[in-house]
């Protein structure tokens, strides 16, 4: 058997060997497109398992959005007027909340990665460099959709219900997780241009919480002060929140939406963003994951 570095040994189809060591991976020999496949879901394998074997990330990013939901339902929902009730208002943001910040693990880990050589390593196997990017933002994909469901048993639990179609909840899903992982790919590049977690973590909340916070994800913002009333009406997350809303029939009559473009078409706004993530910062996330290797 061949060895890598003084770390391991390669197996016949290349992955772990008995120590759990990175071995080399051989070659596919089918086409291009088919390679790629492979070595992505060799990746999104490997943040996966990373999750059940280090359990405590699962476990304290699904008890955040029971917290979340907790604490606005019965804290915030008693001081909050709305009509139709404050829990049919609230969920929304919170999905939207949850999955934003879910995203930026990719970020994070990236980071961690990169201090712990993981990458480096990486690099060395016969492997495309996409598809390390793909299985991380695929293994925060898997993340959001357990967070999802974990919000949505327990807002169910607190007294909200979906009051649209079937094919209305699904699409208000799938855009919430679409977004999420669009933004995922943001926050890798921003995790491989710091090299460093602490500083990702930081950056994530300075420009995380403004745009949660300063939105419609936890109350109306008729009653904001102009300024932040015009940031929250062309904030990207108020147009997330509000799509959601309309898709789950959860827009209590009367409330106000907003006079700016993005309030008047949130779901075409957020089809919009989402596009523009994926078309410039895949590439560019690509070209930096190439770049490191330079330095």
């Amino acid at each position: 058997m061949s060895t890598v570095g003084s770390s391991g040994t390669r197996g016949a189809g290349g992955g772990l060997d008995a120590r759990g060591a990175s071995a080399t991976l051989e070659p596919d020999p089918g086409t291009a497109i088919g390679r790629f496949l492979s070595d992505g879901w060799i990746a999104t394998r490997r943040n996966l398992m990373k999750i059940i074997r280090v359990p405590d990330i699962l476990v304290f990013t699904l008890l955040q959005p029971i917290m979340f939901v907790l604490l606005f339902t019965y804290v915030f929902g008693a001081a909050i007027d709305v009509p139709g009730g404050y829990t049919s208002f609230l969920m929304a943001g919170i999905f939207a909340q949850t999955v934003v910040f879910g995203s930026t693990y990719s970020g994070s880990a990236m980071a961690q990665d990169l201090k712990d050589g993981i990458i480096d390593r990486f690099r060395t196997l016969p492997m495309n460099g996409a598809a390390v990017l793909v299985g991380r933002t695929n293994g925060d994909l898997v993340i959001n959709g357990l967070s999802m469901l974990v919000m949505m048993g327990t807002g169910w639990l607190v007294g909200w219900r979906v009051e649209s179609s079937v094919g209305g909840f699904l699409a208000g899903v799938v855009l919430l997780l679409l977004f999420a992982y669009a933004f995922s790919w943001l926050m890798a590049f921003l995790g491989m241009s710091v090299r460093s977690p602490e500083i990702i973590n930081n950056v994530s909340f300075l420009v995380l919480f403004p745009l949660t916070f300063i939105s419609n994800a936890f109350v109306p913002t008729e009653n904001l002060p102009t300024p932040l009333r015009i940031f929250s009406e062309w904030n990207p997350v108020s147009a997330l929140v509000q799509s959601a809303r309309e898709l789950f029939g959860n827009v209590p009559a009367g409330t106000p939406v907003g006079d700016a473009w993005t309030a008047q078409n949130p779901i075409l706004t957020v089809l919009i963003g989402i596009s523009a993530l994926l078309i410039v910062f895949v590439p560019l996330s690509i070209a930096k994951f190439a770049a490191l290797g330079k330095k």
